[in-house]
């Protein structure tokens, strides 16, 4: 029986979770709560930090019993996070200033346009990696000092501290001791130059963040604080620190060049290892960091995001009443053989790569009297399966590989019929592994390095064990009709939330 167990927090958009993981890989305990998504306005979404931070806690003592492992006998916890959400707290009391904006949120596009039309886009894509969208972190915090009376005052004073959920996390975990994030994290704000690897103060300058707001930067995997005793019932290690999709490239130990993994949580997430040299392609992909072990090279990634992709379930679900529960989707799309010729594009908060257009909207194209809610169900599956495939081709060409074999994971990963879907259409193997968890498990792995539990990343591969592998089955001619109607649907969505007519 192992001795040696790692706590990791998964910090999702949806929802929180905890997982003990032995040193084996393993997952012996595990505890998850949802927590609601606020829309103050059409576009706009935000989290209530608080809760997230108490509900983050709850779930970390229910995986601890679900485990049967007391506090005391973890060796390091690890943190994984939605990357681009934002929060600002009062330094003293540790008290939000304005709810979190989520990184679906799009209340800055207007500021975005603004930017882009000044000539600064450029120069933000060479720095930073990122395209000049409100995705990302850096206008959002510009926002909430802004918008919340006196706080851009109180930000130049000291008073205030900004972060992502991994620093919002950490600051309360360690009772206000650190406030720091991690290379992965900090990369997604627009403020951080990946090729110094620094923030940058022509970017501060640019987005009118005072840089006494923001947060130490730190390697993905070394240890950076400890938990205070009274909140889990010892003092533990903080050992990892890393954005979800990055502990996802890593729990799937991609950790070879070329490597590419697939996410399917509420987004869609591509991620392909591009060693240890940042490369910037055509297709607006994303340049982003990948990890640094401790004090070693840091790891670049090209990176590809859907935005709606679990959520769009999630909509057919508490929107329109389809489905019951997000399982129920894989039943009611196997009653029919195909889509009904339904083609639905689920741009509910814009499009990202590789259109990057904010005002993009959902839509369901081919809608027929014979048109019912299996096909629906089918058509939503197959548009995770689309949108990913628009953006994996996209992937290898800048990244100049013929895909292998694509290595998948997160919550709708699970759907058989999804993973048939996505390897006809991309037309090369789809590898799932035994533990679905990989985010947490990216995580966990970056916490145990850092405390010695592992010695390095050969010694990780040894535990990996897959499930399933679907092959390809669709003839190239199906394959190439299935797709041009899927971008002749996408390119009616376009430019959608604009005074543009064509």
């Amino acid at each position: 029986m192992s001795d040696r167990f790692i706590l990791a927090l998964d910090e999702g958009t949806s929802s929180v979770r905890a997982i003990v993981f032995d040193d084996l890989g393993a997952i012996r305990g595990v505890d998850q709560q949802e927590f609601p998504q606020i829309f103050p306005e059409p576009g706009q979404v935000e989290h209530d930090a608080e809760e997230i931070w108490k509900l983050q806690i709850l779930v970390a003592k229910g995986a601890l019993r679900d485990a049967g492992v007391a506090a005391s006998q973890i060796a390091a916890l690890g943190i994984t996070n939605q990357r681009e959400t934002v929060v600002v707290w009062d330094r003293a009391t540790g008290t939000p200033i304005h709810n979190a904006i989520v990184w679906q949120d799009r209340r800055t596009t207007s500021h975005c346009e603004e930017l882009r039309r000044a000539g600064h886009a450029e120069m933000i894509r060479k720095r930073t990696g990122l395209v000049l969208d409100p995705y990302f972190s850096g206008t959002k915090l510009q926002w909430i000092l802004d918008t919340v009376p006196g706080a851009r005052e109180r930000a130049v004073r000291g008073e205030l501290a900004a972060g992502t959920i991994d620093t919002w996390l950490t600051w309360k975990l360690t009772g206000g001791e650190r406030h720091v994030t991690d290379v992965s994290n900090a990369c997604r704000t627009l403020l951080y130059d990946i090729n110094e690897c620094a923030w940058d103060d022509e970017l501060l300058e640019l987005f009118d963040v005072p840089r006494e707001i923001l947060p130490e930067v730190v390697p993905t995997s070394g240890v950076v604080g400890r938990v205070q005793e009274e909140i889990l019932g010892a003092e533990i290690p903080i050992g990892g620190m890393i954005g979800d999709q990055q502990a996802a490239l890593f729990g799937q130990l991609c950790v070879k060049e070329g490597m590419v993994k697939n996410t399917y949580g509420t987004g869609c997430f591509m991620l392909m290892n591009t060693g240890e040299q940042p490369v910037f392609g055509e297709h607006q992909l994303l340049t982003t960091v990948a990890w640094q072990i401790g004090s070693g090279p840091i790891t670049y990634a090209i990176e590809g995001s859907v935005f709606i992709a679990g959520a769009a379930i999630q909509w057919l679900r508490d929107g329109l009443g389809v489905i019951q529960n997000a399982k129920e989707i894989n039943d009611l799309a196997r009653k029919v053989p195909d889509c009904g010729g339904l083609q639905f594009v689920p741009a509910f908060t814009g499009l990202g790569a590789p259109y990057w257009d904010p005002t993009a909207r959902g839509a369901i194209f081919g809608l027929t009297r014979g048109s019912t809610r299996s096909h629906l169900a089918r058509a939503t599956l197959h548009s995770l399966a689309l949108q990913s495939t628009d953006v994996i081709t996209a992937m290898c060409e800048d990244g100049s590989v013929h895909l292998p074999i694509l290595r998948v994971d997160g919550g709708a990963s699970a759907s058989d019929l999804l993973l048939e879907m996505q390897a006809d259409l991309l037309g090369v193997p789809v590898e799932r592994p035994t533990v679905l968890e990989s985010t947490a498990l990216g995580a966990a792995y970056m916490a145990g390095l850092a405390v010695g539990v592992w010695k390095n990343t050969d010694e990780l591969e040894t535990h990996r064990t897959i499930d399933r592998v679907f092959e390809p089955l669709m003839s190239e001619d199906d394959r190439k009709s299935e797709l041009a109607q899927w971008h002749k649907a996408v390119e009616r969505t376009l430019r959608w939330d604009t005074e543009e007519t064509t």
